[in-house]
């Protein structure tokens, strides 16, 4: 029998548990804004977190010691993860079209101006400055991690590594303390609704890549990549630099312009 390239994906429960995550989660959130308890949340989050790590490993395991994902697979998994992408910039496209839609042509149940009437929106050049500053460098310290990885300098590589996860920690805490500051709440009428969405989902994203490029440091640590031979590195790049453009656009459309 001849060896063909690709990979042949064994039984896995992790789906399963994975979809099963995800439902206690959505109903223990939705009992838990209800005043209900966070049993079913609790489970949930165990469920999804040991999801993760179990799958993981298994990933790693094909990858690294199984060597399964051939180049053949690698394309693949490339082009999946493109795929991936592309549906999220759809997910914030929406939106962008929420917020342009609210505010090109404000109505009259809001003042008929934007900002809303009695809405105080903050100050663009203050915080939100200097969180732009802080993800435009996280993604020249990725950057120069993958040139360290593609010219073998594991040293390097460790260091900017550690910098790319300190900035993004570093944005996530000083938007929540952004978050606590606003005079304004997500229930302030469409500019809180839409302010609260956007950038809540993009600190969202922040957080899962920062945990990507966490997971990727440890495999650099235990040597699990090569010069040539580092897709799941390059997936986690791709996705940093994704955040950064979208929180441009962010900065640019609701932080500046919006206000």
């Amino acid at each position: 029998m001849t060896r063909n390239p690709f990979h042949l994906v064994e039984f896995s429960p992790w789906p399963l548990t994975g979809s099963l995550g995800a439902m206690f989660l959505t109903v223990g959130l939705t009992s838990w804004f209800h005043n209900h308890g966070i049993i079913t949340l609790t489970m949930g989050l165990f469920l999804i977190v040991m999801t993760m790590l179990q799958w993981w490993r298994d990933i790693i395991r094909e990858s690294t010691f199984q060597g399964f994902h051939t180049m053949k697979v690698s394309l693949g998994m490339r082009m999946g993860m493109i795929l991936f992408i592309t549906s999220e910039v759809c997910f914030f496209v929406a939106f962008f079209w929420a917020y342009f839609h609210s505010s090109l042509a404000p109505n009259t149940e809001i003042g008929a101006c934007w900002p809303p009437i009695y809405i105080h929106p903050l100050n663009p050049f203050q915080v939100p400055l200097l969180n732009t500053a802080i993800l435009l460098a996280s993604g020249i310290t990725v950057t120069w991690a993958h040139h360290s990885l593609m010219h073998g300098n594991h040293k390097e590589s460790t260091q900017s590594m550690i910098l790319t996860i300190i900035l993004g920690i570093y944005f996530t805490l000083l938007q929540i303390e952004e978050y606590l500051e606003t005079s304004f709440s997500i229930s302030d009428s469409v500019y809180g609704a839409t302010f609260f969405v956007a950038t809540g989902f993009h600190g969202l994203h922040v957080m899962i890549g920062s945990v990507f490029l966490l997971i990727c440091l440890l495999r650099i640590m235990y040597y699990h990549f090569s010069t040539n031979h580092h897709f799941g590195f390059e997936a986690a790049a791709w996705y940093w630099h994704f955040v950064d453009v979208v929180w441009l656009i962010l900065y640019t459309c609701i932080y500046w312009w919006g206000s």
